[in-house]
């Protein structure tokens, strides 16, 4: 299913699922996908207690050969010229749901998943946000209902400590990832976190 495939696989700041998405990408890579990783600009600048920027850069680097999309310059031809057979966004911080929800496409990924739909193709998020059953509620709803638009399953990670917390099983990545190649939502999108 994905052998000549071309994947953009974005990544946004939540710095702290970084290493369950990793091999995501390997296993899409294995698989025999293209995959171009696209950016937003906190994850090649900013160091957290989840890890310098650098060292993920390089191992991401080490996973796939394909150059970074870290500008909107280098977004910009992944629309009709380039395009991609299907956009990831793993992680996708609150921030990048509410600017995406609401048609603001300032960073390379959200470029890349904008020229995604503009094609017809499928966009797949993996969500990591602190206020998913909060503010930000009405903008994965509203992600939800958008044609093309499909989701990694997704829960609560800690209903105790972060009630409003919803974080995506990426280990169930690659077969939403096929579902939504073939326009299907897989299921059940809501569920315990593991």
């Amino acid at each position: 299913m994905f052998e000549g495939k071309h994947i953009g696989f974005g990544l946004t700041g939540s710095h702290c699922t970084f290493e369950a998405t990793y091999p995501q990408i390997e296993a899409l890579v294995k698989l025999g996908a293209k995959v171009t990783p696209f950016l937003t600009y906190t994850v090649e600048t900013t160091d957290t207690k989840f890890g310098d920027s650098a060292d993920w850069m390089q191992k991401l680097q080490s996973i796939t050969p394909e150059p970074f999309v870290n500008s909107m310059v280098k977004a910009e031809p992944f629309g009709p010229k380039t395009p991609l057979d299907l956009m990831i966004i793993a992680p996708m911080t609150g921030n990048s749901i509410s600017k995406f929800a609401n048609a603001m496409t300032d960073s390379p990924v959200l470029m890349g998943a904008k020229s995604t739909l503009r094609n017809g193709k499928p966009v797949l998020l993996a969500i990591s946000t602190n206020d998913g059953l909060g503010l930000n509620g009405v903008n994965i709803m509203k992600l939800m209902a958008t044609k093309n638009i499909f989701f990694v399953p997704y829960g609560q990670d800690d209903h105790i400590k972060k009630p409003n917390s919803l974080v995506a099983h990426m280990d169930q990545l690659i077969p939403a990832a096929k579902a939504a190649m073939n326009g299907q939502q897989i299921q059940p999108v809501l569920s315990y976190q593991k």
